[in-house]
C-alpha cells in the first residue's frame, strides 16, 4: 500500500516538526556564521604576534644574513626556537636556500619553501594557512630588504593552529548540544499546545459528528472548536441533521408496515440496521454516471448494465461512496481534488470516487486479462483464453490501485466494502491486509467453471487468494458456488466446511453464498382481488373505451 495510507503522522507532530525545523535550520545558520566569525579573529590574532614577531628580529637578521651560512647560523642559534602556540622561525636566502630554522619545522619544510620562494616574488608578505598530515599550521613570511629595496632574505613566522581548531570545534558542539535542547523543547511545546489547542478539539468534534450521524448521540459540542464560528455552524448542522433525521424515522415507520415494496425509505431503514453506523464502500470498474464532451461542454451519461442498475438505488438510499474507474473523457473535469462529486445532479445521494487509468493500463488489466483471459475461461465459451504475464502485472497494479483507494476513503472510521466482478478479484485480500477490521464482500457477475476449467490460469492460486480476502462471496447460483468450493478445494490449501458453505485459508474465514438478481418476482407484490380488483377493471375500460378484458 502506499505511505499515505499505512503511515500517517498527526497533525500536531507534523506542525511541530515544521516548526521545529525551521527554528534549527535558523539556528544552525546563525551558529555557523558565528563559529567562523570567531575563527576568523583567533587567525587575526595570531597574524598580529608573527608581525610583531617578524619586525622585532628583521634588524637582527639583517646583520646576521650579511655572514656565511655556518656563521649566520651559529649568530642565530636558539633564538629561532619557538614556544607553544609558535612552532619556531627560519630564515632563508634571497634564493630560497635554508640558512637555519628551529628543529620543530623540519617535517613542513616542503611547504615552508613554497611559501618562501612566493613571499619573494611578492611585494608584500605572505600569509597562509595549510592542513598538513598532523596539523594545521600558520605561516608569515617576511621578506627583509635593503635600503634599496632589494631582497637581503626571508623570514617566516610558523605558529600551530591546533588550539584554533579546538576551540572552533569545541564552539560547534556546545552550539549543537544547546540548540539540540532548544529545538527538543520548542518541539514539545509546539505539539502540545497543538494538540491541547487543535488536534484534540477537532478529534472530539469529529467523533461528536460521527455519533451524531449514526444517531448516537443528541447531545450538544461537547467542546469548544479552535474557531469560535465552527461552534456556531456546528449547532446549526446538528439541528439540521436531528430534524432530517427524526422526519427520515418517521417515514420509515409508516412505511414499514404498509409497503411491502423495497421503496427508498424502506431501503434506508434496513440499511440503517445492516450497516448500525458503518459507512458504505462500493467498489466496481464500472461507474454509474460518467461524463462525455459533447458540443465542447461534459454531459451526464448513465451507463446500461444490469450492475448500476441493481446498485444505484441502494448508494442512493445509503448515501454511501462509489468508488470506479473514470472511463468519461470530460471525467476529470467535474470532479474535486480528490477526485470526487455528489450524484446524482438532479438528486445528489452520494459520493462518487473515480480511479483514474491510462489507455496502456485500461488496455491491459481490463481488455486484456480480464475479458480476454477470465471472462470467456469462465463462460467456457467456445473461444480460447489468453493469459499474457504484461495483462496481469497491469492486474495487479490497477487492483492494487482500487484497494488505496478504498483505504484512504474508509480512513480509521469502520466500514462495510462491497467488491464487484471479476476484474477487482485481488481488492480484497489487498484491503485485509491493511485492515483486517473492515467487512468485505465480493459478488462474482460472471459463472464460475468447474476446477478442471479454472486450472488453465497461470494465476489461479494468486486470484483465489485474493477472493477469499473477502468476508462474504456471493455468485448468482448455487451451481457455482458448488464449483467455486470445488476449485479451492482441489487447487489451494484450505479448509472448506461444505455444511455452512465456509472457506478457511489463512487464518481467515470467507462464507459463499449464492444472491441471485434479476427480473423482479411479480409473486412479491400484493395482487388486488374480489372487488378491489372489479372496481380496477371498472375503472380501466371506462379510461380507455375497452369492451373485452382480461386478466393473466
Amino acid at each position: 500500500m502506499s505511505s499515505e495510507t499505512s503511515l500517517r503522522l498527526p497533525n500536531a507532530l507534523r506542525m511541530g516538526l515544521l516548526v521545529a525545523g525551521l527554528v534549527g535550520l535558523l539556528m544552525g545558520v546563525l551558529a555557523w556564521f558565528q563559529v567562523e566569525r570567531e575563527r576568523a579573529t583567533d587567525l587575526d590574532e595570531l597574524d598580529r604576534r608573527a608581525y610583531v614577531l617578524a619586525h622585532q628580529m628583521v634588524y637582527s637578521i639583517q646583520a646576521i644574513l650579511k655572514l656565511p651560512d655556518k656563521e649566520a647560523a651559529a649568530a642565530l642559534g636558539s633564538t629561532l626556537e619557538g614556544y607553544r602556540p609558535l612552532i619556531g622561525l627560519a630564515v632563508y636566502r634571497p634564493d630560497g636556500r635554508l640558512i637555519a630554522e628551529s628543529p620543530d619545522l623540519a617535517e613542513f619544510s616542503n611547504e615552508l619553501k613554497q611559501t618562501v620562494l612566493q613571499a619573494i616574488k611578492e611585494p608584500k608578505d605572505v600569509v597562509k594557512t595549510l592542513e598538513t598530515p598532523t596539523t594545521h599550521i600558520h605561516i608569515v613570511t617576511s621578506v627583509v630588504r635593503t635600503a634599496e629595496g632589494q631582497p637581503e632574505g626571508v623570514l617566516a613566522v610558523v605558529h600551530d593552529l591546533t588550539d584554533v581548531m579546538e576551540r572552533a570545534r569545541n564552539r560547534r558542539q556546545q552550539f549543537a548540544l544547546w540548540g539540540g535542547v532548544v529545538i527538543l523543547l520548542l518541539l514539545t511545546v509546539v505539539v502540545a499546545g497543538a494538540w491541547l489547542l487543535y488536534d484534540r478539539p477537532l478529534n472530539r468534534m469529529a467523533e461528536w459528528m460521527r455519533q451524531l450521524r449514526t444517531g448516537e448521540t443528541d447531545e450538544s459540542l461537547p467542546v469548544d472548536p479552535p474557531v469560535a464560528r465552527l461552534a456556531t455552524e456546528s449547532d446549526r448542522l446538528a439541528a439540521t441533521l436531528r430534524a432530517k433525521q427524526a422526519a427520515t424515522q418517521k417515514q420509515v415507520q409508516q412505511a414499514k408496515p404498509v409497503h411491502p415494496i423495497w421503496t427508498r425509505s424502506r431501503w434506508r431503514a434496513h440499511l440503517n440496521d445492516c450497516l448500525r453506523g458503518s459507512h458504505l464502500l462500493l467498489v466496481s470498474h464500472r461507474e454509474p454516471y460518467l461524463h462525455e464532451l459533447q458540443d465542447g461542454q461534459p454531459r451526464l451519461v448513465t451507463p446500461a448494465g444490469g450492475l448500476v442498475a441493481a446498485l444505484d438505488p441502494i448508494m442512493r438510499a445509503s448515501n454511501g461512496l462509489w468508488i470506479a474507474h473514470g472511463a468519461g473523457n470530460a471525467d476529470r473535469r467535474t470532479v474535486d481534488a480528490r477526485d470526487r462529486l455528489v450524484v446524482p445532479p438532479d438528486d445528489p445521494s452520494y459520493i462518487l470516487r473515480r480511479v483514474w487509468l491510462s489507455r496502456e493500463e485500461e488496455h491491459g488489466y481490463y481488455h486484456g486479462f480480464a475479458n480476454e483471459g477470465l471472462w470467456p475461461l469462465c463462460h467456457q465459451v467456445y473461444e480460447r483464453p489468453v493469459f499474457r504475464p504484461r495483462n496481469w502485472e497491469y492486474y495487479v497494479r490497477i487492483n492494487r490501485r482500487f484497494a488505496e483507494a478504498v483505504l484512504q476513503e474508509a480512513g480509521s472510521d469502520p466500514a462495510i466494502v462491497l467488491v464487484h466482478d471479476y476484474q477487482l478479484a485481488l481488492v480484497p485480500r489487498l484491503i485485509k491486509e491493511v485492515r483486517p477490521d473492515l467487512l468485505v464482500g465480493l459478488f462474482w457477475y460472471i459463472p464460475w467453471p468447474d476446477a478442471e476449467t479454472f486450472r488453465i490460469c497461470p494465476w489461479r492460486n494468486e486470484l483465489l487468494s485474493g477472493m477469499l480476502g473477502a468476508d462474504l462471496i456471493g455468485f448468482h447460483l448455487q451451481q457455482y458456488c458448488n464449483h467455486f468450493m470445488e476449485t479451492v478445494d482441489r487447487l489451494i490449501d484450505a479448509r472448506l466446511d461444505w455444511d455452512h458453505f465456509s472457506i478457511e485459508s489463512s487464518g481467515h474465514l470467507a462464507r459463499v453464498r449464492p444472491f441471485p438478481i434479476g427480473v423482479e418476482n411479480k409473486m412479491d407484490q400484493p395482487i388486488p382481488t374480489g372487488i378491489i380488483l372489479a372496481q380496477r377493471l371498472a375503472d380501466l375500460r371506462d379510461r380507455h373505451s375497452l369492451e373485452n378484458l382480461r386478466i393473466a
